[in-house]
């Protein structure tokens, strides 16, 4: 429990750059730029997610709580599963730039209410 707080703060962290990248990764892939082909704009966003994801199991371990205890985490699962799925249609399966645009959209409301989540500790997020 000790290292609570710097887990935590790391989470958070690890959450600002990741949602920061995919949204310039989101704007490059609407503008179809070129730049989203490069090596480390492939690679980062996985190192960045894997710490992300291996923090928050860090947390629920420290924390001894789990998804199906805690109905605002089983949402923000969840949530993250919708994400991650948006993500993809915004990032590369969308065929055109305005699918892909929307799909950015809807990936960061999906991302503003799992902060909500987290923040309240409540699956109605920012209505609370």
């Amino acid at each position: 429990m000790e290292h609570y707080f710097l887990i935590k703060h790391l989470h958070m962290s690890a959450a600002a750059l990741s949602i920061t990248f995919f949204v310039l990764r989101a704007w490059w892939s609407v503008q179809e730029s070129p730049r989203l082909n490069a090596r480390w704009v492939k690679v980062l966003p996985h190192l960045i997610d894997t710490a992300l994801l291996g923090l928050g199991v860090t947390l629920m371990l420290l924390l001894s709580v789990w998804p199906w205890q805690l109905p605002w985490l089983g949402a923000k699962l969840l949530a993250l599963l919708a994400y991650i799925g948006i993500g993809t249609v915004a990032i590369k399966r969308g065929p055109t730039p305005r699918v892909r645009a929307l799909a950015a959209v809807a990936a960061v409301a999906t991302f503003v209410y799992m902060v909500g989540a987290a923040i309240r500790h409540s699956p109605l997020s920012w209505l609370t």
